[in-house]
């Protein structure tokens, strides 16, 4: 069977980082996405599309996401029924985030990530050393390529 869900849009609230009576970290939050469609002389259409996030995932959205920021979610879908105060049964449909990823830039999502306080520190990177490669020279010239 596969439950697979990507989505790509924008927070439409900022999230609020919870946590269960067992101190399980949770959030809740939807994305906006637009649809593909769009009929000539009408606004283009959204979709409003309800999520949770558990864990560090939850944590991570909570530190470094707000209102309009873009994400990219990948998880599945996950159904439930239940009956609200009137007694009606309802059923509720939420995408279930396994992996959320940044989408855009920094000034785009209008975060101040110099101010925030990290608990982690940032990925360092610095240059390969290159000595295990050499520059391969081709002899054939571009006017013999057979194309």
């Amino acid at each position: 069977m596969i439950n697979t869900v990507a989505l790509m849009g924008r927070l439409t609230y900022d999230p609020e980082l919870k946590s269960t009576p067992s101190g399980v970290s949770v959030i809740r939050f939807q994305v906006a996405c637009d649809r593909n469609y769009q009929r000539s002389g009408e606004d283009r259409q959204a979709d409003f599309i309800d999520c949770v996030a558990w864990r560090q995932t939850a944590e991570f959205i909570s530190r470094y996401f707000r209102k309009g920021s873009m994400i990219a979610v990948e998880g599945s879908i996950q159904t439930s029924n239940y009956t609200d105060r009137d007694g009606n049964k309802r059923k509720q449909v939420e995408v279930v985030a396994n992996n959320v990823s940044f989408c855009g830039s920094k000034a785009e999502s209008g975060t101040d990530f110099q101010n925030r306080e990290f608990t982690q520190a940032a990925p360092s990177y610095s240059n390969a050393d290159n000595s295990d490669f050499e520059e391969i020279v081709d002899s054939e010239s571009e006017d013999d390529l057979p194309f």
